[in-house]
C-alpha cells in the first residue's frame, strides 16, 4: 500500500496543507484563508490537498497518454475548474441563505423588504457571472478565496444601490460571512467529479452547436472536443476517474507547524517549529540554499541553513505586524483595493514616498495624511513596499547576512513590488552574484517542510 504524508502550516492569514509521497514528491496542495475557527481552516486546507492529490494521481496514472492526447489534458483541466466551481457554489448558496436569515432578524418593515429583495437580486445577477468565470474563465486557478471572490461581486452590486441601503447591506454581509466561512461543508470527491462531467457535457454540446459548419485546419484539444469527441473522451477516462475516486489515500503520518501550531489538534510530537519547517522545505526545493527569508502574515523570519537544510541561526520579528502580510492587508483596506492590486500599482510609482512610521496603525495615519497632501497613491505604495523589505533586510543582517543562494518564501513572495526591492537590496548589500530563488510553491514551503518531517518521523518509528 502506498503511503502519503501530510504537512499543515497554520498561518495567521492562510492555512496551507501539503501531501507528499514516499519520495518527498508533492502530490497535493491545499490552501484557504485562516478564519476565526482554526480547526475548520485546517480541515478545509487538508481536504483541498486530498482532492488535489487525487487529480494529480489521475494524471500520473494516465502517464504519457495525457501528453499524447491533448483532449485528455484539456478535459481533466476543465473537470478541475468545474470541480472548484461546485464547491464554491455550495458555499455561495449557504451564504445567500445566511444573508436572508440575518436580514430578517435585523430589520423590520420596508427596510427589511428592500434589503431581502436586493440580496436575491444581487445573487441572481452574480451567480451566472461566477459560473462562467469558473467554467469558461480562469477564476478556478486564480488562488482567490471564497471571501475574496464573493465580496468583490457583492460590493460591486451594492455600490449601484441607493445610499440608504449601503449601510444595512454592508452590515448583514459582515454578520453573515464569518459563520459561513467557519461552517464545515462535506464534499464527496466522486460525486463532485460526476457532477462536473455532467456540467461539461452541457458546455461542450453548446460549443459544438456554435462551431457546427465552421472548418479549421488548427488541431488542439478544444477543436477536438467541439467536433463531438468529448463523449469518447469522457468514456475513455471514466474507468480511470472511478479508480482514483475509490483509491484509498492513506496518510501515514502528519506534522503541523505555523503561527497557530500550538492549537492544532495534533499530538505534541507532531508539532514542529515554523523556523525548522520553512528552512527544510526551502532547502528541499533549492538544495544550495543557505539563507531563507519568510515574510508571513504575522511575522518575518530570516534563517541561515547548512548543506543539509538544518537551521544554524535565525532572527525573527513576531512582536508587530508591520512589515508582514497583515500590514499589507491593512494598507489594502485603507485604500479600498485588493491585496492583489498592491504590488502592480506600486510598480507604477515615479518615486518611493518616505514612510517614517514603523507601527501599522501610525503608518495608516501617515498614509492618509500623505493622500490629503496630494501624494500619488502609487508612490505611497512603493514607499510602503520598500519599508517592508528594509525591515526584512535588517533581520537578515542580524541573522548572518546573505550567503550563497537566497530563497524567499511565504505569501508575500508573490508580491512583485516586494520582489523588486528584495532584488535591489540584496544586490546593493551582498553583490550581484547572489542567486535569488522564488518558487510557485513559495507559500507552501512551511507545509512542505512539515510533511517531510512527518515522513522521516514515520521511518524512525518503523
Amino acid at each position: 500500500m502506498k503511503k502519503f504524508y501530510l504537512g499543515v502550516d497554520l498561518g495567521s492569514t492562510t492555512s496551507k496543507a501539503i501531501i507528499i509521497d514516499e519520495k518527498d514528491e508533492i502530490v497535493g496542495r491545499g490552501i484557504t484563508n485562516t478564519r476565526a475557527n482554526y480547526t475548520v481552516a485546517v480541515e478545509i486546507a487538508r481536504l483541498a490537498a486530498i482532492f488535489n492529490a487525487r487529480f494529480y494521481l489521475l494524471k500520473k496514472q494516465l502517464g504519457d497518454e495525457i501528453e499524447q492526447r491533448p483532449e485528455f489534458k484539456q478535459y481533466i483541466e476543465d473537470i478541475e475548474s468545474v470541480f472548484e466551481y461546485l464547491q464554491f457554489k455550495k458555499r455561495s448558496d449557504l451564504f445567500l441563505a445566511a444573508l436572508l436569515k440575518t436580514a430578517n432578524a435585523s430589520f423590520n418593515g420596508d427596510i427589511k423588504s428592500k434589503v431581502t429583495h436586493n440580496i436575491e437580486k444581487i445573487f441572481s445577477t452574480v451567480k451566472p457571472k461566477l459560473k462562467s468565470e469558473f467554467i469558461d474563465g480562469g477564476l478556478a486557478k486564480s488562488n482567490q478565496f471564497f471571501r475574496d471572490i464573493i465580496s468583490e461581486k457583492y460590493n460591486e452590486e451594492i455600490e449601484k444601490l441607493d445610499k440608504e441601503l449601503f449601510e444595512p447591506m454592508t452590515l448583514i454581509y459582515d454578520k453573515s460571512i464569518t459563520p459561513v466561512e467557519n461552517e464545515m461543508v462535506d464534499f464527496d470527491f466522486k460525486e463532485l467529479v460526476y457532477q462536473s462531467m455532467g456540467l461539461l457535457e452541457e458546455k461542450y454540446k453548446k460549443l459544438a452547436e456554435k462551431s457546427a459548419g465552421k472548418a479549421s485546419v488548427r488541431f488542439d484539444a478544444e477543436i477536438n472536443i467541439l467536433t463531438g469527441n468529448y463523449e469518447n473522451v469522457s468514456d475513455s477516462l471514466k474507468k480511470h476517474i472511478d479508480y482514483i475516486a475509490d483509491f484509498e489515500l492513506t496518510i501515514a503520518n502528519m506534522v503541523g507547524t505555523g503561527y497557530g501550531r500550538a492549537i492544532l489538534p495534533f499530538p505534541k510530537d507532531s508539532i514542529k517549529s515554523e523556523i525548522l519547517c520553512h528552512a527544510f522545505g526551502a532547502h528541499a526545493v533549492f538544495p544550495f540554499t543557505r539563507t531563507v527569508l519568510d515574510i508571513g502574515g504575522q511575522d518575518t523570519k530570516a534563517i541561515q541553513v547548512d548543506k543539509y537544510g538544518l537551521v544554524t541561526s535565525f532572527n525573527m520579528n513576531d512582536r508587530c505586524a508591520a512589515g508582514c502580510g497583515r500590514y499589507l492587508g491593512y494598507i489594502a483596506d485603507e485604500f479600498s483595493i485588493s491585496l492583489n492590486e498592491l504590488g502592480p500599482e506600486a510598480l507604477e510609482a515615479e518615486k518611493e514616498a518616505v514612510i517614517c512610521s514603523t507601527c501599522t496603525v501610525f503608518a495608516g495615519a501617515e498614509v492618509r495624511e500623505m493622500l490629503n497632501m496630494g501624494e500619488k497613491r502609487s508612490n505611497i505604495l512603493a514607499g510602503l513596499h520598500k519599508s517592508i523589505v528594509m525591515r526584512a533586510m535588517s533581520l537578515i543582517a542580524r541573522s548572518g547576512g546573505v550567503k550563497n543562494e537566497f530563497t524567499f518564501t511565504g505569501g508575500v513572495a508573490r508580491n512583485q513590488a516586494v520582489l523588486k526591492y528584495v532584488g535591489q537590496m540584496v544586490a546593493e548589500n551582498y553583490g550581484t552574484d547572489i542567486k535569488i530563488n522564488i518558487h510557485t510553491d513559495s507559500i507552501f514551503m512551511g507545509a512542505l517542510g512539515a510533511a517531510m518531517f512527518a515522513r522521516r518521523a514515520s521511518l524512525q518509528k518503523n
